[in-house]
């Protein structure tokens, strides 16, 4: 009787250690949680990030909070997150530009991180296809147009503009104008939002972004669509053919917005940011705000999202590899 007494006192004192251990390890999050998008507001991938952001906060019972830093083709926001603890807070939410100015970056041997090895994916939210736009002003009405434009014409000084050096329209300029030979000065912006405003005041010819952010100006004939980059032609845009219909087959490019964590983010963090996201995306309210955008919800595996990365990377590099990306 006396030893089963002391066995009692014994694991009575060690419960609260028992206790405490389950306890911190379903603690996260919490805190707040960062989404870094690497361009300024107003864009297809900060719009998507404050829209799974809030659902996700809902859902995780802590504040989703959208950062934007923008600068240098997304490669500061990028390098915050790559250089950022590896517990959870803070998550890179990026595009198709990530893959192709890293690899711009790496060439050029100027980037702040290594793309193989700071960074595991999340998810791949949501697919966006990728629209080559244009000024009304430009007497082109797609891109072979365009092409035949500047070919028989040297006499035009003609600008395209992208969201940063190594950008996915700073690829597509640069391929477009090695395929087709013809010259147009390249003019980098912040992000999607200042390119589209230089487009839509004529102070630009050529521009280029996820169609979700020049959906609707498109549509009222504020901009016109010279070429999707999808591998098909897409339903909100069924008259405007693809870069290989044109014969550009190069210019070829799925877009996309994914999520990233630090590459040393605890696998079971990783994986209940993928689960939120993924249930995030499935809300029936954010999936038509989503339709609305002509994004296609995903909310892939983590395993999805770094081979998007990596075959992205592959594609282009060879193609990066002959230009001079200012």
């Amino acid at each position: 009787m006396h030893m089963n007494r002391r066995k009692l006192l014994k694991a009575a004192a060690y419960a609260p250690l028992a206790a405490l251990l389950p306890a911190r390890a379903q603690a996260y999050p919490s805190k707040p949680i960062r989404i870094i998008v690497p361009f300024p507001a107003g864009g297809t991938t900060d719009i998507v990030a404050r829209l799974v952001g809030q659902r996700m906060g809902e859902s995780m019972g802590q504040p989703v909070i959208v950062e934007n830093r923008g600068g240098a083709g997304g490669s500061l926001g990028a390098d915050a997150v790559a250089k950022a603890a590896p517990d959870g807070y803070t998550i890179l939410m990026h595009n198709i530009t990530f893959p192709l100015a890293s690899v711009a970056l790496a060439l050029a041997g100027r980037s702040p991180y290594n793309v193989d090895t700071d960074f595991a994916g999340i998810s791949i939210v949501v697919n966006v296809p990728l629209v080559v736009t244009a000024h009304p002003s430009v007497p082109a009405k797609d891109l072979r147009e365009l092409a035949t434009l500047l070919q028989n014409n040297k006499e035009l000084h003609y600008t395209y503009g992208s969201t940063g050096p190594g950008s996915f329209m700073n690829v597509i300029g640069e391929a477009f104008k090695r395929e087709a030979k013809v010259e147009m000065t390249h003019i980098p912006l912040k992000g999607a939002a200042p390119l589209k405003q230089e487009l839509l005041a004529g102070r630009l010819h050529v521009g280029g972004d996820q169609l979700s952010s020049s959906l609707a100006e498109i549509k009222r004939g504020a901009l016109r669509a010279l070429a999707t980059n999808a591998s098909k032609r897409i339903p909100e845009l069924p008259d405007v053919p693809t870069v290989r219909e044109l014969g550009f087959p190069a210019l070829e490019a799925d877009g996309w917005n994914g999520l990233f964590a630090p590459e040393k983010t605890p696998r079971e963090i990783i994986e209940r940011l993928q689960r939120e996201t993924a249930a995030a995306v499935r809300h029936p309210e954010l999936q038509k705000r989503f339709a609305d955008l002509a994004a296609e919800v995903v909310g892939s595996s983590p395993a999805e999202q770094d081979a998007i990365l990596k075959r992205q990377m592959d594609q282009f590099r060879p193609i990066i590899q002959t230009m001079h990306l200012d």
